[in-house]
């Protein structure tokens, strides 16, 4: 499952890790990825959407469709 959420679009951010001595090796800060299924009234199915934990409350605030909206609007596939 690659590591970006559907609606918002947050994808892991880079960076590194610092040790004791100050030596740096490369890391990676992932978002907190959920794969969650909402029923889609208007095509009477259900979806499963790859989601942030943010994302996931977004869809709680503004409601299903209105995501499945926005998802599409980015370009996205529901």
């Amino acid at each position: 499952m690659s590591a970006h959420c559907q609606l918002t679009g947050s994808k892991p951010g880079f960076g590194n890790r610092i040790s004791h001595s100050h030596r740096r090796t490369a890391r990676r800060f992932d978002p907190n990825i959920q794969r969650k299924r909402y029923w889609l009234p208007s095509e009477g199915r259900y979806i499963r959407l790859t989601l942030s934990a943010r994302g996931v409350k977004t869809v709680d605030t503004i409601g299903v469709e209105a995501a499945v909206r926005r998802i599409r609007a980015r370009g996205g596939k529901v």
